[in-house]
């Protein structure tokens, strides 16, 4: 057994459950039956038809424009796609985008047609059986809904007409295997309040099956590593989309988020377990088998967007298992699905402390040790930009802000936001990643054919300090609006908080918001799509992703991307939008080369995926701006 931190992995390891019993089948070559297409959330699909040979030749086939902005993934079963707008639930012909049946949900009273809805992130499809009709499982708040997949019309047997309350809501997709549905819990970021918890329900039914404690209470394992602030605790919930199934061991591994407040732990002292971990429990009973944190105590809204795509990879000559994990830390670990060691090898290390009165800062934080973070993970005054790099606007308005904040502290990895007492001067830190991190929901795809890992990483910051907050004083929004000198964090996570970044022309209006795009002032690229070799654990290389259209020609390619990921084919063929530019993009697996570009009517901040239609013709497709958008190969 390889060597760990009692820290990473639980010391109480589980034997893989047997495989279960009428399993489900393999998931058919020409569909995409999950958000990430298979249980093993791999985005890969094993259609060639659409290769590196021909992809210069793709061409839009269709386009579905659905009245609502949202990142959701389609789901494709057998040339049916199934995706949610809004209110609605919609399945379409994906050979052309027809209607094929609309579910649409009431809208309460006074909200004018905004706010509520069904998720926007897609559906979770149950196949059934031969007794059993297929089924479409929905979340709208708080409530689950079941559709018959042929009809759209409600499961009678399923709760209360085809809804079931399931107490705290969930903004995700229900992770549907055999009989079991997981979701999340949509539990924002407060720090006293409802249970961040997973749960699982009856596909059939709607009877709840179990729950998963994310903050043990006392008494339990793990309890002590709270101290006293597993008490009412609200966040450190599973806010990622969709769980990963190993559907031969019968095993979930959830993603759970890191703690609430933010930026502020001392109410919570101690390594905060099951914090900002990947959890595997068992598929059917919710029973604890291993966890590994990849985050100590998180200070930075690290978070756990997903668990990371379950595929076999072969190290030192042996053939295993494995979740590749990395999220907005920008670090990669390689899991070994059966117990949860890194099968390459991780360091605890020493990390920076604060100063802040009350705070506890965990002494070391788990690290890679043969890959290095795919994001900027530190900066000094040497890093920012210069005229010859953006613009001389922007470059002296990065420079003029630097200066406004008093030099920006950095130490490297988990820097702690700095203290700044009452009356005392102005002087932020700077977190890389920070704000949305490196690696953010849209998470990475593997090949299971290579054991090759696509991820979008960007270069992100956060600058601040922590502060008390004085008394009477209004709650922050991440889209407040002021000017540099005031950015601030706070202890009880009020406050705005603002990224290293300036305008392209230098310019503010009187309220000190940008005039014009803003773009980061360290070096870039600010964005890349990369690919790691999780086999040996090295990059394997990397590209910017995405332009700066503002910039002057032979600056623009910084890499300018969101949160969105990549989907690997066997056609050799990495394809993803994601990018702030409304394109796009398809890249050559191995070289990184890229092969096709097209140009979308708006961003496309979803997932990309691939199926083929009733008619034998693979598709791709992704939803950009409101639009569903197809493209296949001339006739």
């Amino acid at each position: 057994m390889r060597a760990v931190s009692s820290l990473g992995v639980a010391a109480i390891l589980a034997l893989a459950a047997p495989a279960l019993a009428d399993s489900q089948p393999e998931i058919p070559a020409g569909d995409w039956r999950t958000i990430n297409r298979d249980y093993a959330a791999t985005r890969y699909s094993p259609l060639d038809e659409i290769n590196k040979g021909n992809v210069a030749e793709l061409r839009e086939a269709w386009s579905y424009p659905f009245r609502s902005f949202n990142s959701a993934v389609p789901v494709v079963v057998d040339g049916t796609m199934f995706i949610t707008a809004g209110f609605r639930v919609v399945a379409l012909d994906a050979d052309t985008g027809t209607e094929i049946w609309v579910h649409e949900e009431p809208r309460p009273e006074g909200e004018g047609g905004f706010g509520g809805g069904v998720s926007g992130r897609g559906v979770g499809y149950w196949p059934g059986d031969s007794a059993t009709p297929a089924r479409v499982l929905v979340m709208a708040g708080k409530k689950m809904i079941a559709l018959d997949a042929a009809s759209g019309a409600l499961v009678e047997g399923f709760g209360e007409g085809g809804y079931i309350d399931v107490g705290v809501g969930y903004g995700g997709t229900p992770t549907i295997y055999k009989d079991v549905a997981i979701i999340g819990a949509a539990t924002l970021e407060s720090p006293q309040g409802d249970p961040g918890n997973p749960r699982a329900f009856n596909v059939r039914t709607g009877a709840k099956l179990w729950e998963f404690d994310t903050t043990p209470d006392a008494g339990k394992p793990f309890s002590e590593t709270w101290g006293d602030g597993w008490k009412g605790r609200g966040g450190t919930n599973m806010w990622g989309f969709m769980a990963t199934i190993d559907a031969e061991a019968g095993v979930a591994y959830l993603p759970i988020a890191g703690p609430a407040h933010n930026y502020y732990g001392g109410d919570r002292p101690g390594a905060n377990v099951f914090g900002n971990s990947v959890v595997a429990v068992d598929l059917e009973t919710g029973t604890y088998k291993w966890h590994f944190q990849t985050v100590h105590h998180d200070l930075w809204d690290i978070d756990m967007s997903h668990a990371g795509p379950l595929f076999p990879v072969t190290v030192d000559g042996k053939k295993e298992m494995v979740l590749a994990n990395v999220g907005k830390s920008s670090n990669f670990f390689v899991l070994d699905a059966q117990d949860g060691h890194p099968v390459h090898p991780v360091e605890e290390r020493p990390v920076p402390a604060g100063e802040v009165p009350g705070e506890y800062y965990h002494p070391t934080q788990p690290f890679p040790v043969k890959t290095p973070p795919l994001s900027r993970v530190r900066m000094d005054y040497q890093d920012i930009v210069t005229a010859q790099d953006t613009t001389p606007e922007h470059a002296a308005a990065c420079r003029k802000m630097w200066d406004a904040a008093g030099g920006y502290i950095n130490w490297g990895p988990f820097t702690p936001f700095n203290y700044r007492a009452e009356g005392s001067p102005v002087r932020s830190t700077i977190q890389l990643p920070g704000g949305i991190g490196g690696v953010n929901w849209g998470g990475p795809a593997a090949d299971p054919e290579t054991g090759i890992v696509y991820v979008n990483a960007l270069d992100t910051s956060l600058v601040g300090w922590v502060e008390k907050v004085p008394e009477g004083s209004k709650p922050y929004s991440f889209d407040a609006a002021v000017a540099p000198e005031y950015d601030r964090a706070s202890v009880d996570g009020k406050g705005p908080f603002f990224s290293f970044s300036a305008p392209v022309n230098g310019e503010y209006d009187e309220q000190g918001r940008p005039v014009g795009a803003s773009i980061p002032c360290y070096k870039g690229p600010w964005a890349r799509l990369t690919a790691v070799d999780a086999n040996t654990g090295e990059i394997k290389w990397a590209v910017p992703l995405g332009l700066y259209e503002e910039l002057p020609e032979g600056r623009q390619l910084q890499g300018n991307a969101g949160s969105a990921g990549p989907s690997v084919t066997a056609g050799g063929l990495v394809f993803i939008g994601a990018t702030n530019d409304r394109r796009f993009r398809a890249f050559d697996a191995e070289t990184g080369t890229q092969l096709w570009e097209a140009q979308l009517r708006g961003n496309a901040n979803a997932n990309p995926m691939t199926y083929r239609g009733r008619g034998g013709k693979q598709f791709v497709a992704i939803n950009a701006g409101g639009t569903i958008v197809a493209y296949s190969l001339p006739n």
